[in-house]
C-alpha cells in the first residue's frame, strides 16, 4: 500500500466525509484507535454505515436512525466484514471519531489519533479477512506515521464506550505488534 497527499491510502475505496478538520500545527499521529460499528446495532451489511459518515443517513428508514442522522462524526477507515476497506478521511486530517476522550493523561485523542471502524458489534467476533485488512491498514500507517499506541474506543472514552467490545482479538494485535504501547489490561 501507498500513500497519496494528505494521508490518503491507495488500495481501499475512499469517500470523502465532510466531517473533519485540520490537526493541531506539529502534532503527530501517534495514536491509532479501534472501534467498531453496525447499523442497524448488530446489523451487518449495506451502505448505513457509509451513509452516516457521508450525512446522508434517512432517519425514515429505521427508528434508531432517527436518534442519530443528525450528528456529524467520521473515522479515517472503515473495515466491512468482507475485509473491503473505507477510507472517509486522509490521515493528515483530524476525523471525529473519538468524542471526548484522553489517553495516557492527553485529552481530545481526535487531535492525534486515525479512527478505524470495524464492521461489529460487542456481541459477535470479527472475522478473518477483517484482521487482514486491519494489519495491512496498521502496517501502512506504521509506515507513515510515528504510531507510538493502539488502543479501543473503550479505552479512551471509559464508561461511555465499550467497543470493540469483548471479542476484538487484542492477544493478536500484541503478538504483531510488540513494539506498539497497548492499554494496560491487554499488557498486563
Amino acid at each position: 500500500m501507498s500513500w497519496q497527499p494528505d494521508g490518503w491510502l491507495d488500495g481501499v475505496d475512499w469517500l470523502p466525509s465532510p466531517n473533519f478538520g485540520e490537526r493541531p500545527a506539529g502534532e503527530p499521529v501517534s495514536l491509532v484507535v479501534i472501534h467498531n460499528i453496525s447499523l442497524p446495532p448488530d446489523e451487518f451489511g449495506g451502505a448505513w454505515v457509509e451513509d452516516f459518515f457521508l450525512n446522508r443517513l434517512d432517519p425514515t428508514v429505521n427508528r434508531y436512525f432517527s436518534t442519530i442522522f443528525k450528528l456529524q462524526v467520521s473515522a479515517h477507515f472503515y473495515v466491512r466484514r468482507d475485509g473491503r476497506v473505507v477510507q472517509f478521511v486522509g490521515c493528515d486530517q483530524r476525523a471525529w471519531h473519538a468524542g471526548q476522550s484522553c489517553w495516557c493523561e492527553r485529552d481530545n485523542c481526535n487531535d492525534y489519533s486515525v479512527g478505524i471502524e470495524l464492521e461489529g458489534s460487542d456481541t459477535q467476533p470479527f472475522t478473518a479477512e477483517q484482521y487482514a485488512a486491519l494489519w495491512g491498514v496498521l502496517d501502512a500507517l506504521r509506515a507513515r506515521y510515528p504510531i507510538a499506541a493502539i488502543a479501543g474506543h473503550c479505552h479512551i472514552a471509559p464508561g461511555r464506550k465499550t467497543d470493540p467490545g469483548p471479542y476484538f482479538d487484542w492477544p493478536a494485535l500484541k503478538t504483531r505488534y510488540p513494539d506498539v504501547d497497548l492499554p494496560a489490561e491487554i499488557t498486563a
